[in-house]
């Protein structure tokens, strides 16, 4: 889910920029220092929006710059837990595939993609079903459902988020969109 949110942090500004400390310094400083980065309590920042204020600068023994905190606005990406989202596969694997959703990826282990048996298909980079002509590869858009989080603020690649496309109403969009021309059909109602 995506948020606006009120943060503080602390930037250093260069000895080169002490004559310039101005919000727009201080929100490039900051988009440096804090966007792509995930943390635990507001997910993924985004973008900084707006900088609010700027404290009284303060000087660290052996370090050339001044730092400063700054309260700012920022927009966050931070996946709920139960939440559904549409997203985009952007790797398979052997054991799944992974979704961007928002600015992150999540995983969509294969036991959570659909209740036919799934292989990986090495040379064409996707996941095939033996049972039927479902496949699910780089590209597809698919509708999932946010399992399991793990944020880890230090390794951001490390952080782990897991996915489910086996619930109604979830799974490869085409498959979705297969499934509701097949209803009205035959007349059927949406489980």
């Amino acid at each position: 889910m995506y948020k606006r949110v009120r943060l503080k942090d602390t930037v250093e500004v260069p000895p080169k920029h002490l004559a310039d400390v101005t919000d727009e310094r201080v929100k490039a400083l900051l988009q440096d220092k804090l966007e792509g980065r995930m943390d635990e309590d507001v997910g993924s920042v985004v973008s900084v929006i707006e900088v609010h204020d700027i404290g009284e600068g303060a000087v660290l023994h052996n370090r050339p710059g001044v730092y400063y905190e700054a309260e700012f606005d920022a927009l966050t990406y931070d996946p709920e837990m139960q939440e559904v989202a549409d997203g985009t596969v952007v790797e398979t694997v052997e054991f799944g595939a992974f979704v961007g959703i928002g600015p992150v990826d999540g995983l969509l282990h294969v036991s959570q993609i659909t209740d036919e048996y799934l292989t990986f298909d090495g040379a064409n980079q996707q996941l095939a079903s033996s049972d039927s002509d479902k496949t699910l590869g780089v590209d597809d858009a698919v509708r999932v459902r946010v399992v399991t989080k793990s944020i880890d603020e230090r390794n951001p690649r490390d952080s782990k988020i897991g996915l489910t496309a086996k619930q109604p109403g979830l799974g490869k969009h085409d498959w979705l969109e297969g499934q509701r021309k097949h209803r009205e059909q035959t007349g059927e109602e949406a489980d």
